[in-house]
């Protein structure tokens, strides 16, 4: 008992200490340090943050700052030192982008490829990361061979699926008579289906890695007492594995619609420009032909802003209905 007095006498005297210094507004000195060490962090997060900021602002805001501009009026390309009056114009461009019947086909075929494009990525991306996930012979030469595509120009890629699908092409002759007749990307009803697919394999790989990366946060242990409830793999794939890598499959979703309906070079390279009959011209290809090819800039600028705000409005809605089940 004896022991105990110093202790507690030693504990009183610090507790009375401590309580006056705070009463005369002394903040302890461990409090203090961390209070400065806080600071410090956000300056060096601060300082790090700034150079992407900056990059941000350069690269996308001041641009689409000046594509609002243009939109609103009447503006043409000019040699450089030659100026020229842009007359503002209000909403005659929007009014020419929204009555041309160019445009409403470009924004049909994209529908039509996000239709095919996005369910299709999401759910082949989901499949293909469940298995290379699990312990497989040969696992790490299959995730390099599904990444490949999407690191492999598209130029390239393009050769290679003109040699399958082009009009005398290898699957024309194995299919015989039976081939699509006109051919499979000159055809106005197939032409914008193979490029859905086409994007899909090339880009597959980048939506498997985003994949196989959530697949590591869900826990080994759900899986075990699932199993221990008698759930299959295919019932553990959907009561486990959909679930844990929701966050995932939002951002595969979002993603995947942002560059679909941003597509250009597909089209452009696989129909010679959108063909056949404009069956698969896409809106950032048609904004190329008419401000850079055809000399209207103001109408291009419109119509980039229209398929912006087309963007966002999709990928709100699919991001909604992505997390509806949290």
């Amino acid at each position: 008992m004896t022991n105990l007095r110093p202790t507690a006498t030693a504990t009183a005297t610090a507790t009375a200490t401590a309580t006056a210094g705070v009463a005369s507004g002394v903040r302890p000195q461990g409090e203090g340090a961390a209070t400065r060490h806080g600071r410090a962090r956000s300056r060096t997060g601060a300082l790090f943050v700034t150079p992407y900021v900056l990059f941000l602002l350069v690269v996308f805001a001041v641009p689409m700052v000046y594509t609002l501009w243009i939109s609103v009026h009447r503006f043409y390309f000019t040699a450089p030192g030659t100026d020229i009056d842009s007359p503002w114009v209000g909403l005659s461009n929007y009014r020419d982008v929204f009555t041309d019947p160019v445009v409403g086909r470009a924004f049909l075929n994209i529908a039509v490829f996000l239709v095919i494009n996005v369910p299709l990525t999401v759910i082949l991306a989901l499949v293909l990361a469940s298995a290379l996930n699990a312990k497989i012979r040969f696992r790490a030469f299959f995730r390099a061979a599904y990444y490949l595509p999407y690191i492999t120009a598209s130029v390239a890629l393009v050769a290679v699926w003109q040699f399958l699908f082009g009009t005398d092409g290898f699957v024309n002759n194995l299919l015989g008579p039976h081939a699509p007749d006109p051919s499979w990307l000159v055809n106005s009803h197939l032409a914008m289906p193979m490029i859905a697919v086409f994007v899909t394999w090339k880009q597959l790989g980048f939506f498997v890695m985003l994949y196989l990366a959530a697949l590591q946060n869900v826990g080994k242990e759900l899986y075990e007492a699932a199993s221990v409830d008698g759930a299959g793999r295919v019932r553990q794939f959907f009561a486990v594995t959909v679930p844990g890598v929701r966050p995932a499959t939002t951002l595969v979703l979002i993603y995947a619609i942002i560059t679909g309906a941003n597509l250009f070079s597909e089209p452009y390279l696989l129909t010679g420009g959108g063909g056949p009959d404009h069956a698969s011209t896409s809106p950032v290809l048609l904004m190329y032909q008419k401000g850079i090819e055809q000399g209207h800039p103001d109408f291009a600028a419109a119509l980039g802003v229209v398929l912006v705000g087309f963007v966002l409005l999709i990928s709100l809605a699919a991001r909604k209905i992505s997390e509806r089940g949290n």
